[in-house]
């Protein structure tokens, strides 16, 4: 009878964690960011800071590069993200953002200009970029992947470097879109060698057979002197 008495509070405290955790999931999936929570139309401001990682300094130098590009007919937008839903990357919810955005060809404006979506995920740093179809001829999807994985993400690597990160890739493809030749991906910084105080392999087989050899030459030497020394009384 005191067996169950005593598995009482663990069965209680595991229903209680159970109950903590059913509770715990919803709240976490209430952060994620999905296509619903964005406006359903392009709004008035280049950049959505959704995940809050740009300063407002930060937020202003990038609304003045975004709309630069309106002159080249192109209507380029920032957006960051705090979380993801499950199963959504980035570039998806880009492309789902790009066809939410783009005005009908019997309803909306046939004279809106293409988008070009950067995006940032503030969680893990992630970036993506994608454009309208009007756009892959100057900006082909190989450029386009280029430029978040390497022009995006080094500053992110360095650091919370957002707003470097976001005027690097609009550096880069504003010289492409203006006919220049790609910049290219910028130059990574090799890791310095590490110095290592701990013998490598060789140096310690090297040190062992050393010292195997001194140590055979020595009783090379005393053994014999000893025997001599003994018969010799």
């Amino acid at each position: 009878m005191a067996i169950p008495s005593l598995l009482r509070p663990v069965r209680h405290a595991l229903l209680l964690a159970l109950l903590l955790l059913t509770l715990a999931v919803p709240a976490r999936s209430a952060l994620a960011l999905t296509l619903a929570d964005l406006p359903a139309s392009p709004p008035p401001e280049r950049v959505l800071d959704s995940a809050d990682v740009l300063s407002r300094a930060g937020r202003s130098e990038i609304e003045q590069k975004l709309e630069s590009f309106a002159a080249d007919h192109v209507d380029a937008r920032l957006i960051t993200v705090t979380r993801l839903d499950y199963g959504v990357s980035l570039e998806n919810l880009g492309r789902q953002v790009l066809q939410r955005w783009t005005p009908d060809p019997v309803e909306g404006n046939l004279g809106a200009d293409p988008l070009l979506l950067l995006l940032i995920d503030g969680q893990t740093r992630g970036t993506a970029i994608v454009a309208s179809p009007p756009l892959e001829r100057q900006l082909p999807p190989e450029l386009l992947r280029s430029t978040a994985r390497t022009t995006m993400a080094q500053p992110l690597k360095e650091g919370d470097r957002y707003r470097q990160a976001t005027l690097d890739a609009l550096a880069r493809l504003d010289v492409v879109i203006d006919g220049g030749e790609d910049p290219g991906e910028p130059d990574v910084p090799e890791a310095p060698a590490v110095v290592s105080n701990i013998p490598s392999q060789e140096e310690t087989a090297s040190s062992n057979a050393f010292t195997w050899v001194v140590v055979l030459l020595v009783v090379g030497s005393v053994v014999p002197m000893v025997t001599w020394w003994v018969f010799s009384r």
